[in-house]
């Protein structure tokens, strides 16, 4: 049983140890799914989570469109992550697909989240270019104003839920300025003529995924999130909600595999004791605690300073991200070496872990990118201070010149 203590830490209300119980109970009545055919059992985690009642925290309501409470998708993230990486991609998407329209669509929009949060369509973030990967300035893919439509034109990959989202939210060039300022978002149904699943794309550990291609392909103007040339401010917007949860899911794989270090160090014979009485894997067993432990302190500040008001999280949230996804990385890496032979095994557990960990370091801003967000930060940060200590420093002496 993984360790809860940490909900007792003065980030959560009592609400979040409720949602925290629930989810638990739930997963264990549900999980894992099966996998056997990877696109059903996607849409039967969001049809049956939406059931469930879990899926209200991924949008926000339209009825009474309050902001979204980013520990609690945390807690689900964590949570299901532990239990089976299919089901926390499948909540995790609902969200991050979403995002945009909870944030800054209009009444009419959000109208679409009525159905994403009762489980019955699923969302698609679609940013990721061929060409353009986390460089987001740089996406190509074209949408020309033409009265009151755009017409969109190129490719999207590495899309989730992409071939059997209902709703994908497309980011696009208008052209209102090079680079960063000539984006903009638009609501793109799956059921629009001119996009096409150009290709399903296999990884490591098995998830919907596919490239996308937009030809000719109308849509409403009305269908433009935000303003035109918004598009950039949009898509950081929703992932400085949605990144800190990447590593909380990454923290759910970090505490599965503790748990399945520790029943291994515990259980496996090694002379005349087992695992567990040798120093060395005491050390790892503690480093792994360690780890789980800073990594959870990193997410639920990040995702608590978020829920009081701060209008943006990047430093906190780059933070949590990093750290957590790079040391569950490390963690499950401990536990295959603890499992020995067996824990390279196809269908083990830490095997599998293995597999599922090594993409959160990449996709919503890979490692050294979220690196480059906190140095930036601190770099501007140092650069006010200088700026403030000159200021102070031109008012004393203008004062001793007149004093």
């Amino acid at each position: 049983m993984a360790d809860t203590t940490f909900l007792t830490w003065p980030f959560f209300e009592e609400k979040h140890r409720e949602l925290a119980e629930a989810i638990e109970e739930w997963c264990c009545t549900n999980l894992p799914a099966d996998h056997s055919d990877i696109d059903a059992a996607c849409i039967k985690l969001v049809n049956d989570l939406g059931a469930a009642g879990f899926l209200k925290l991924t949008a926000v309501d339209p009825t009474d469109p309050k902001p979204l409470d980013v520990r609690s998708l945390c807690i689900m993230r964590e949570t299901l992550a532990r239990h089976d990486g299919l089901a926390d991609f499948s909540f995790a998407m609902q969200g991050l697909g979403t995002g945009a329209i909870s944030l800054f669509g209009t009444p009419e929009q959000q109208q679409w989240l009525h159905k994403t949060r009762a489980g019955q369509t699923l969302s698609a973030f679609a940013l990721t270019e061929p060409d353009s990967g986390s460089d987001v300035a740089n996406i190509e893919l074209s949408a020309i104003r033409n009265g009151d439509e755009y017409v969109l034109n190129g490719e999207k990959t590495w899309i989730s839920n992409g071939g059997i989202a209902g709703l994908y939210v497309v980011f696009a060039r208008t052209g209102e300025a090079p680079g960063a300022k000539g984006i903009s978002a638009f609501i793109v149904p799956a059921d629009t003529p001119g996009l096409t699943v150009e290709e399903r794309l296999d990884v490591m550990a098995p998830h919907p995924l596919a490239r996308l291609g937009f030809r000719q392909l109308h849509i409403p103007a009305a269908n433009r999130i935000g303003g035109a040339g918004e598009g950039f401010k949009i898509s950081m917007s929703v992932l400085d909600v949605f990144r800190c949860t990447v590593g909380a899911a990454a923290l759910g794989f970090a505490r599965r595999a503790l748990e399945e270090a520790l029943a291994r160090a515990t259980t496996r014979k090694l002379g005349d004791g087992v695992l567990a009485d040798m120093q060395m894997v005491q050390g790892h067993l503690a480093e792994m605690a360690i780890d789980i432990d800073a990594s959870a302190l990193l997410i639920y500040r990040a995702a608590w300073t978020k829920d009081m008001g701060a209008p943006r999280v990047s430093r906190e949230a780059a933070m949590a991200k990093q750290f957590a996804t790079d040391q569950a990385q490390q963690i499950i890496d401990k536990a295959v070496q603890i499992h020995g032979g067996e824990g390279v095994r196809s269908g083990n557990t830490v095997e599998k872990l293995y597999r599922e960990i090594r993409a959160l370091r990449i996709y919503e801003g890979a490692s050294d990118v979220q690196k480059i967000i906190v140095a930036r930060q601190l770099l501007s940060q140092e650069g006010r201070n200088a700026g403030t200590k000159r200021a102070h420093g031109h008012l004393h002496k203008g004062q001793a010149a007149t004093g």
